[in-house]
């Protein structure tokens, strides 16, 4: 299992995300760094958890404003040996393509997350694993609610190598993983890595989630929090 740690960026600083509400983010507070200056954040979560991974979600892109290239360009340069994995509220491959033109070389270190909510049709969603193959598709979901203009969750032969498994109404909310719904996307993607997102608590439920099969969990507020330990986190 390996644990990817998050950043929800609003308007330049580290928010700290609950059951995917956007207009109720507020800064984070840490108990592993002090402040929310999003390379402070970043740096602290990546020594905290080994990770060469760091995913994050651009709020202000995704809520229709303007993608933060200046803050993601100043954390791709001052974090050489990180891979980002950025949701940018991407509705084509183009949208993608755009930004990392800002990004210079370095966005070369960013792999796109085309996030179900926000690919703007299925012939989007084919050109966008067309032109980017090492994208991630971020299959989302709030409640019983699909988002998913694009039907990526009815037709998995959309579907790239990596899928994430975002349940929205889970994030900071500490209700535990949905491992059921984790479990029947593995069904149906079986050769796919398969990352979850929200809902982890402890180490226990790390072990859950390797035993419905996911490869990685995006984690947040357990890590701000302490409730996963340096040693608990698996390498």
């Amino acid at each position: 299992m390996q644990v990817v740690p998050v950043i929800d960026l609003l308007a330049g600083e580290v928010v700290r995300a609950v059951r995917g509400e956007r207009s109720t983010y507020r800064p984070i507070h840490s108990a592993l760094c002090s402040g929310c200056e999003p390379l402070a954040v970043a740096r602290a979560l990546l020594d905290y958890t080994g990770s060469s991974i760091l995913y994050i979600a651009d709020l202000d892109a995704l809520t229709g404003g303007v993608p933060q290239a200046g803050v993601l360009a100043a954390l791709l340069a001052a974090l050489p040996a990180t891979t980002i994995w950025l949701d940018g509220g991407f509705r084509d491959a183009s949208a993608f393509a755009a930004l990392v033109r800002q990004l210079g070389a370095d966005g070369n270190r960013v792999a796109p997350v085309f996030a179900s909510e926000s690919l703007a049709s299925p012939q989007a969603a084919r050109d966008a694993f067309l032109h980017h193959p090492g994208a991630i598709l971020s299959l989302d979901r709030r409640g019983d609610q699909i988002l998913d203009p694009a039907g990526c969750w009815t037709d998995a032969s959309l579907w790239p190598a990596r899928v994430i498994v975002m349940t929205l109404e889970r994030v900071g909310a500490f209700a535990g993983p949905e491992l059921e719904l984790l479990a029947s996307i593995r069904r149906r993607a079986p050769g796919a890595m398969l990352i979850g997102a929200g809902g982890i608590r402890d180490a226990a439920d790390l072990d859950g989630a390797v035993a419905a099969g996911a490869d990685a969990w995006l984690v947040a507020s357990a890590l701000h929090d302490r409730r996963l330990a340096p040693h608990a986190v698996p390498r």
